[in-house]
């Protein structure tokens, strides 16, 4: 239970590397790789092998998701990582998919599968509690890891153009006539687009939200109070015609709204609170306010807690306190990052290389596909990232990734 318990307090940038330690005692593994759709910037939570997490595609994870049931597990071969391997696959009652690769089972395989699902069930709720409650620590790093985008992009760029190659080197053929060949190039590229629309559909639904989708989850998170409650919820629609939010935006603004709601409505003498979002293509704007005595200060709890979550996306937050007319949060959640810091990164006194090495960590790349960039070896890569985690003080790829993007850069 220590164990579990030393995983299920982990925050999400950490959750997988402690759950394959304390999986291994179960199921030795090669590599534990978590895909949770509702998390933003980082879908992907991976442990274990660097040769097979690196290249682990998320396209490769929901066609997994397809063959396994609603319920329990599925053990076989699947293509993860550029190539085929004995996996077994478990999926959570949230839609979180676990899955491990070359796993390492014996006779007493089926007992030990079912505490692997018992404890599988209750990280995946933990993963979607911390996702829900939208803490500041998982908001800086959701939008330090937005680069997950980055990489589901590269991955689409690379499948793109090895299309083109084959379609070229069949229209170049001296084997094949001019008919076959181009009935052969329309199939390849019809094929290839479809991929390629499905991905960037993909791409699209994790890392940004319509902001009426946004509003109507907030809609149905506070339904139950709505509904049971003593004070009157009013919400005034955004217009749905708005830019659409960054993951961690909807998340922050859904969690700040919640919390403010139920801090006003826990108030004496209040009898209704109004919420309203609107966006001016570059912030989110949101306007909370109660008809209360005024209580509802910015020294109070829920008010500071809340600004700690505005603060670690860089936003803003007002609160207007008229006594006997009630309190009025003003909040501004800007929906890109900040610009450059320069004296940050000018502080860290990294050497060119070592910054362009950064950059690529930042963007969510591997070594592999780094040393490729900058055409140097995989090794040269690992010299480098060494020495910038020593001079930016980072103890991780995830920890360097959300220091530079905190930096702008």
């Amino acid at each position: 239970m220590d164990t579990l318990a030393h995983v299920l307090e982990a925050p999400l940038w950490e959750i997988a590397e402690r759950f394959s330690g304390a999986l291994d005692v179960y199921i030795p593994h090669s590599a534990l790789v978590i895909f949770t759709k509702e998390c933003t910037g980082r879908p992907q939570k991976k442990a274990g092998d660097e040769s097979i997490i690196s290249y682990v595609t998320i396209g490769e994870l929901e066609q997994l998701r397809t063959r396994l049931p609603l319920t329990g597990l599925w053990r076989g071969s699947h293509r993860l990582g550029g190539a085929e391997r004995p996996v077994i696959a478990w999926m959570a009652t949230t839609g979180a998919l676990l899955v491990l690769t070359g796993p390492q089972v014996d006779e007493d395989h089926a007992g030990r599968m079912s505490v692997v699902d018992a404890m599988w069930q209750m990280v995946a709720m933990r993963i979607q509690q911390q996702v829900a409650a939208a803490p500041p620590s998982y908001l800086r790093e959701s939008r330090a890891a937005s680069s997950e985008r980055a990489r589901v992009t590269a991955e689409m760029t690379d499948a793109h153009a090895t299309t083109l190659e084959t379609v070229l080197a069949v229209l170049r053929s001296g084997n094949l006539d001019d008919a076959r060949a181009r009935r052969t190039a329309t199939d390849l590229a019809a094929a290839a687009m479809v991929r390629l629309r499905t991905a960037g559909d993909l791409d699209r639904s994790l890392g940004e939200e319509p902001v009426g989708n946004a509003f109507a989850r907030l809609r149905d998170d506070l339904r139950p109070l709505m509904r049971f409650g003593d004070v009157e919820i009013q919400l005034v629609e955004p217009p749905t015609d708005g830019r659409a939010l960054p993951g961690e935006v909807a998340h922050a603004a859904r969690a700040v709204v919640r919390a403010a709601v139920l801090g006003m409505a826990e108030q004496p003498g209040v009898r209704r609170v109004r919420t309203q979002w609107d966006c001016d293509g570059s912030s989110l704007l949101m306007n909370i306010r109660d008809d209360g005595p005024g209580a509802l200060t910015a020294e109070s709890l829920t008010v500071m807690q809340l600004r700690s979550r505005i603060h670690a996306l860089n936003g803003q937050l007002t609160v207007q306190v008229t006594q006997g007319w009630g309190s009025e949060l003003q909040v501004t959640l800007p929906l890109d990052p900040p610009a450059p810091t320069l004296n940050e990164i000018v502080k860290w006194g990294l050497a060119e290389r070592e910054l362009e090495v950064l950059k690529h960590i930042a963007a969510g790349q591997r070594n592999r596909s780094i040393a490729k960039s900058l055409g140097i070896s995989e090794n040269t890569v690992k010299f480098h990232t060494r020495n910038l985690f020593r001079k930016m003080g980072a103890a991780s790829r995830a920890e360097a990734a959300a220091l530079a993007h905190a930096a702008g850069l």
